[in-house]
């Protein structure tokens, strides 16, 4: 599978463009807030063979443009079960940043993920691991490669848990979880450079407790959340 990171919009987020090599059928991972990325991705010849959409979270910048990008792409859109409650407030958030959409017009929901979950990209199989704690359902998209993880993880860092809706002990349980797959999996986060896992689990500071649970050497790091 090929990854794309296209960044986008006033948050700088990362979209991802996921490509299966066998069939050329591709995935759009996360919109930004305005409708730059259904531009850009129109603007290119050829147009790529979009046949799903994936959320990752229903922040503005993650998921504000589910309309534009679905009026530019017909297709499935997958969003974490748990994430309708924070969906649903995405006319409040962009009032709250000044970004023009129409009020209850969030976009098209037609699969709600489950942790385990699955989707077929072409010939690549796609899983979905719920990781909770920045939004009540953030979770994250994996071939055996490869991992989309919103704003869960970033390099040197992690998603914020002092939002509404955010919750600190369930990031604890979120990232022990995420950082128990196999540490060669490239990290795509919402915001700044990919990684691996292996590296953030040995230099991330906010994951020190998880090389002293795992006896792993490496800076302490810091204790931002009960258990770590």
């Amino acid at each position: 599978m090929k990854v794309e990171p296209i960044t986008v919009g006033a948050f700088q987020v990362n979209t991802y463009l996921l490509t299966d090599e066998a069939t050329g059928h591709a995935a759009v991972v996360d919109t930004g807030e305005t409708d730059e990325l259904p531009r850009r991705l129109l603007a290119r010849d050829p147009v790529p063979d979009v046949k799903m959409i994936l959320l990752t979270h229903a922040h503005l910048d993650h998921a504000g443009a589910l309309p534009a990008l679905q009026a530019a792409f017909d297709v499935p859109t997958y969003m974490p079960r748990k994430e309708q409650p924070l969906f649903d407030t995405l006319p409040v958030q962009a009032q709250m940043f000044g970004v023009p959409m129409p009020p209850l017009q969030c976009g098209r929901i037609d699969h709600r993920a489950d942790d385990g979950d699955t989707v077929q990209l072409g010939e690549t199989t796609l899983r979905f691991l719920s990781t909770p704690g920045h939004t009540p359902g953030q979770g994250c998209w994996h071939d055996d490669h490869d991992i989309v993880v919103g704003d869960t993880l970033f390099k040197g860092s992690i998603g914020r848990t002092d939002f509404p809706m955010s919750d600190p002990q369930l990031m604890v349980d979120s990232l022990r979880r995420l950082l128990a797959l196999p540490g060669h999996l490239r990290v795509w986060s919402g915001h700044g450079p990919v990684t691996t896992l292996d590296d953030e689990l040995r230099t991330n500071p906010f994951l020190g407790f998880l090389r002293r649970e795992r006896g792993i050497a490496g800076p302490p790091g810091f204790r931002w959340a009960p258990g770590t």
